[in-house]
């Protein structure tokens, strides 16, 4: 008995070292060289908006009340947005519906309200451009000769025959019955940054179309590979037939926003109005290549809702006095424990901050965003941590009253009061997932915060308070005698 828990005592001395050593305020890395490979990562205090400053925008869609909003409308706005917002460079970036029309928007750090507001808000332009017989990369820019805001099909009625000086690349896929190669980027969501004004060097290519000619595209299966099928309208019939029959061979990009997200090459004309793309398409890049398609051009009509700018000395403001209170709330804590329970509060108090130490490193790890909600629900795992400890020793405290001897009534108080430490955290992880999950449903970033940081909290103090507290007062009846000494325990 006696060895077991002295034993247990290395372990915990090893968590804690280690946990101190990565939620210490000046270490902001891990950077261990394994010999065969280098292991970096980025290990931060990720403050939220509320507390480092930045833009909050409240987006509604534009349209009238009694019109239905598709879910896989707002699914691709929300995905071009991310894309915009992504090139802006702001770090954990919140973009999250919320309810049927709305989408929240959150910038943490932003120096530039004026250029985020203005680029969620431009209209997404989704074009068939004529390359020629050049491969244009995927992600890069172009200049086409399409106007922004035209209510014409295509580009003005010229030959396209401007495409020729673009940088050639690898072999691009079909467009109809395609046989190349193409791989997709990881991600065919293209990164949407405001175009840089191109040079006056370089060529201006001739949009064939825009994505009002596309009625559906579609993930399908064709001979065992993976193809995004897409049907054009009436009038995209008649101008995508006329261009595949005169242009078998050449490349037709498909360019969003100015950006490339595929280039394929005509095989055979296409008059049906029907047509694939072929690549080394994986299900999810052919699914966001279809999404871009249908929806290139912002599907759902955006408006300001509400727009808030949060200055960087509130941020900081808030954080000094979440400080001032965590350090206030943990002293009045550990001065009861220590007046109140004698030497099980001060092993309690020693359980609390290795609880303190682990949590706040795993804050770092995983990483978690803080904010303001998010503190608090930290600090009030603190007392469900010493609500724990509370039920232990009272029920040894009965122990001890009715006679047992010391190790038992140490025994049976972490037994007896099991049952209800279990319940309770129970109820509360229960309620955290309840939280979490209206915080995603409903764009409630600070409810999901406060539900992450309480439930992270009460699995680390179920360790603490159960198997920390119990090894060290268990280490320390072990080697000394205080069979006689009841009045340490608060009896």
């Amino acid at each position: 008995m006696q060895s077991r828990y002295t034993i247990w005592l290395i372990p915990i001395a090893i968590l804690f070292a280690l946990a101190a050593w990565l939620a210490w305020p000046s270490n902001n890395s891990i950077n261990l060289d394994l010999g065969f490979t280098t292991f970096v990562r980025d290990i931060s205090a990720r403050l939220g908006l509320d507390l480092q400053g930045g833009l909050q925008i409240l987006l509604e869609a534009d349209l009238p009340a009694d019109k239905t909003v598709e879910s896989g409308a707002m699914e691709a706005t929300i995905r071009i947005i991310e894309s915009r917002i992504n090139a802006l460079g702001v770090s954990e970036p919140l973009i999250q519906q919320s309810g049927d029309r709305r989408v929240v928007v959150e910038l943490p750090g932003l120096k530039n309200p004026e250029q985020a507001i203005a680029l969620i808000r431009q209209t997404g332009l989704l074009e068939f451009v004529d390359a020629g017989s050049n491969f244009l990369p995927e992600g890069s820019s172009v200049k086409t000769d399409y106007v922004t805001g035209s209510n014409s099909l295509t580009g003005p009625a010229a030959a396209p025959t401007s495409a020729a000086t673009a940088t050639a690349g690898a072999t691009a896929t079909s467009a109809a019955t395609a046989n190349a190669g193409v791989t997709p980027p990881a991600s065919a969501t293209p990164s949407a940054s405001p175009t840089p004004a191109p040079t006056p060097e370089s060529p201006t290519f001739h949009t064939v179309m825009t994505g009002a000619a596309l009625k559906t595209a579609t993930v399908q299966s064709s001979q065992g590979r993976i193809v995004v099928a897409f049907t054009l309208t009436d009038e995209g019939k008649k101008v995508f037939g006329d261009h595949t029959s005169a242009n078998v061979g050449r490349v037709l990009a498909i360019v969003l926003d100015k950006k490339v997200i595929s280039s394929p090459r005509i095989e055979s004309a296409i008059t049906g109005g029907e047509g694939v793309i072929q690549g080394s398409f994986t299900t999810d890049e052919a699914n966001s290549l279809a999404l871009q398609l249908r929806y290139g051009s912002l599907p759902v009509p955006l408006k300001i809702a509400e727009s808030r700018t949060i200055g960087p000395t509130l941020g900081q403001d808030s954080v000094r006095k979440s400080q001032i209170a965590g350090i206030i709330g943990l002293a009045v804590t550990a001065l009861f424990m220590i007046l109140y329970y004698r030497l099980p509060g001060v092993l309690a108090v020693i359980a609390l901050l290795l609880y303190v130490t682990i949590t706040f490193a795993l804050f770092k790890i995983i990483p978690v965003t803080l904010t303001l909600p998010g503190i608090a629900g930290f600090v009030l795992s603190v007392g469900v941590a010493v609500d724990a400890n509370i039920l232990i020793f009272e029920r040894m405290k009965e122990e001890l009253r009715s006679g047992k001897k010391l190790i038992t009534a140490v025994d049976e108080g972490f037994r007896r009061a099991w049952p209800s430490i279990r319940d309770s955290n129970i109820s509360t992880l229960i309620t955290c997932v309840i939280l979490f999950w209206f915080g995603s449903q409903f764009g409630a970033s600070i409810v999901k915060g406060f539900a992450l940081t309480l439930a992270l909290g009460v699995f680390v103090s179920l360790f603490t308070a159960i198997t920390v507290t119990r090894t060290l007062l268990h280490s320390m009846l072990d080697n000394v005698d205080f069979s006689e000494r009841h009045s340490w325990f608060g009896i």
